[in-house]
């Protein structure tokens, strides 16, 4: 609501603040392994689900449903029996993957960094 008018606004699309919804995709866990496991090519449901350590059939369908909304990927179904539904990055997909990539890379990394991190915290005496 505008304070001074009591009328709402619609949010522009050049506003800054609406930049966290992109931060929101790119946050997410599950979405850049999605991404980042597209990047190699066109995947079915099955494919993402056994290359996605961790993640629950749930989680995998509301990601690919929130990503395709997103226009980062496109869901492709074949007419034959049973049906063949397949994945694929956009082009815009494409450049998140590239975006996020040394963000990934850096993860992998620094991974037992982090964990010898964060073991060294836990063992610290609680104050």
């Amino acid at each position: 609501m505008n304070p001074v008018g009591g009328e709402s606004r619609p949010a522009r699309q050049e506003d800054p603040c609406r930049t966290r919804e992109v931060l929101d995709i790119v946050g997410d866990k599950w979405a850049l392994l999605v991404v980042r496991n597209l990047s190699q090519g066109p995947r079915r449901f099955t494919e993402l689900k056994r290359a996605i350590d961790g993640i629950s059939q749930r989680m995998l369908t509301v990601t690919l449903r929130d990503l395709e909304r997103d226009g980062i990927l496109t869901r492709t179904v074949r007419n034959v029996m049973p049906p063949h539904v397949s994945y694929e990055l956009t082009p815009m997909g494409t450049t998140l993957r590239q975006a996020t990539a040394p963000l990934l890379e850096w993860s992998a990394l620094h991974l037992t960094r982090i964990d010898a991190a964060r073991a060294a915290y836990d063992a610290r005496p609680q104050e």
